[in-house]
């Protein structure tokens, strides 16, 4: 899709726009003004048209029809008539007001608007009005049904799903190519910047995330589209695939991670499902380009660790992620820590590779991770926590790797490469790991559980790492449960001691941190 910095809009007058109307066959019987004298068209060309109801279109794609070209203009207000020239790919399309005419040029001045993927030239007209042959039975049952949906009627069906699309707030988003977790905030942050967000409904079909999400106003879903169908949200993944939906409005009935009206905060989370996390919102209201850059049209690359922070609940680190996949872990507790703690830990927040504690300076590491995002994802997590009595302390390292000791060298087994690891939550993409990225928690979420163990069970298993469980809850299942400890320390403990624990029948526990609590 074109930037919106190649604008494909002008209001200088078309060269050929006058000529047109001695084509016998454009339908055209007269125009208001009459002005169709050679050389005032040729003097006229170079001179801005003044606005004017009727708008010249130029460009327009071999195929388009006269309901595509009405429906650029329906978001700003009625239409009244419209004359197309097939052989010349123009049109004109007259609005029922100058203002509404006027919103239309600014508004394509800035988005390029497109028909058929096609984008097409919108300018002021010199006429003041269109008089089309009454006798073209196609136009006239065109407008009609214009003025039928606009009167709150039923358009024939040969024409409601373009006039249906033109007139709906209601987006339909896919989003291809999903690395990284896309969460109602993101989404709502991204399409906020082009009008009043309502409600959005996300959902899985056919193994791929979508998204229903209102405005307010028609107008704003359109320009939406216009700026951000086939962007991308993260640096080259997350692309968004726009549609206008036939659902004129959404009916939520709650408010939690799946979906969200925002113009009914007291509506409840649902069975199971946790509501928004009032810090989460005051993240979001107090500083709303904490994660998105403003969006001039088209939509700024995020880094994929600013997203999944949003999705775990933080405002991210400003920025871009560096160029660097490798982090310098340092204040470890050397007498404890192990590349296999570190990989386990870390592994929360990316798909560690591989683990370098320092052999002259045991309590740092250097850990690297697939990617510089999700690097700095870790680092905007894991900086500052408490890890075996010590509070760690996480930064970017100007290592691009970490090198393998050399054959034959006994580094006292210091250094790991789990490139191959079978325990990396992110190998599979789109996978509902993305969607659960939260930062350490006193309450970890435990799945893979063995129908015969019990709430007993499990409390001692979590005992015995050393901390105090202070609250139990399995899931309506059994396969999945909250546990809660004392501390967020203690949490941390468990998940390193206790994630891909072996419950026996070849099934391993499953251990994450959760932003819920009991």
């Amino acid at each position: 899709m074109d930037s919106i910095g190649d604008v494909a809009v002008g209001v200088k007058r078309g060269s050929d726009e006058l000529s047109m109307y001695n084509n016998p066959n454009s339908g055209m019987s007269s125009l208001s003004d009459g002005t169709s004298n050679g050389s005032e068209s040729k003097k006229q060309r170079v001179e801005e048209a003044p606005p004017s109801r009727v708008l010249h279109i130029r460009k327009l794609p071999n195929e388009a029809s006269e309901t595509e070209v009405i429906a650029l203009g329906l978001p700003f207000g009625k239409v009244t008539n419209i004359l197309t020239l097939k052989g010349k790919n123009q049109a004109f399309l007259e609005m029922g007001t100058e203002e509404a005419a006027i919103t239309m040029v600014n508004y394509y001045t800035t988005v390029t608007p497109h028909i058929r993927n096609v984008p097409v030239f919108i300018q002021y007209s010199n006429h003041k009005e269109l008089k089309t042959d009454a006798g073209n039975q196609r136009t006239q049952a065109v407008l009609q049904a214009v003025s039928a949906v606009q009167s709150g009627g039923s358009p024939s069906s040969d024409i409601q799903e373009v006039l249906a699309a033109a007139l709906s707030p209601v987006l339909r988003i896919i989003i291809d190519n999903m690395f990284y977790p896309v969460t109602l905030d993101v989404l709502q942050q991204i399409f906020s910047k082009f009008g009043t967000v309502m409600k959005i409904i996300t959902f899985t079909k056919n193994n791929q995330f979508q998204a229903l999400l209102q405005f307010s106003d028609p107008v704003n879903a359109q320009q939406a589209k216009l700026a951000l169908d086939g962007q991308n949200i993260y640096n080259s993944c997350c692309t968004l695939r726009i549609d206008f939906s036939k659902l004129v409005n959404l009916n939520v009935k709650y408010n939690n991670d799946k979906s969200r009206d925002y113009t009914r905060p007291d509506l409840p989370a649902g069975d199971g499902q946790p509501s928004l996390d009032p810090a989460v919102a005051a993240a979001f209201s107090k500083d709303s380009n904490s994660l998105l850059g403003k969006i001039p049209g088209a939509l700024t690359p995020l880094s994929a660790a600013a997203a999944a922070a949003a999705a775990a609940g933080r405002v991210a680190l400003a920025g871009q992620a560096g160029s660097s996949g490798v982090l310098l872990v340092s204040n470890l507790n050397q007498e404890m820590v192990t590349p296999q703690s570190l990989f386990t830990l870390f592994g929360v927040y990316g798909d560690v590779q591989r683990v370098k504690i320092l052999y002259n300076k045991k309590d740092s590491a250097l850990i690297q991770m697939s990617d510089a995002n999700q690097a700095q994802l870790a680092m905007s997590h894991l900086n500052g926590q408490k890890m075996y009595g010590k509070i760690i302390r996480v930064t970017l390292s100007k290592h691009q790797t970490v090198a393998l000791p050399r054959d034959g060298l006994d580094d006292q087994g210091l250094t790991k490469d789990y490139a191959n690891s079978p325990l990396h939550r992110f190998k599979k993409p789109g996978s509902k790991n993305f969607q659960n990225i939260f930062p350490p928690s006193a309450t970890l979420h435990l799945s893979n559980i063995p129908q015969d163990v019990g709430e007993d069970d499990l409390r001692l298993l979590f005992s015995n790492s050393g901390g105090t469980v202070k609250a139990f809850k399995f899931f309506q299942d059994h396969k999945m449960a909250l546990i809660q400890m004392s501390t967020v320390e203690e949490a941390i403990q468990a998940l390193i001691d206790l994630h891909n624990y072996s419950m026996g029948g070849n099934q391993h526990l499953r251990v994450s941190f959760s932003k819920s609590t009991i």
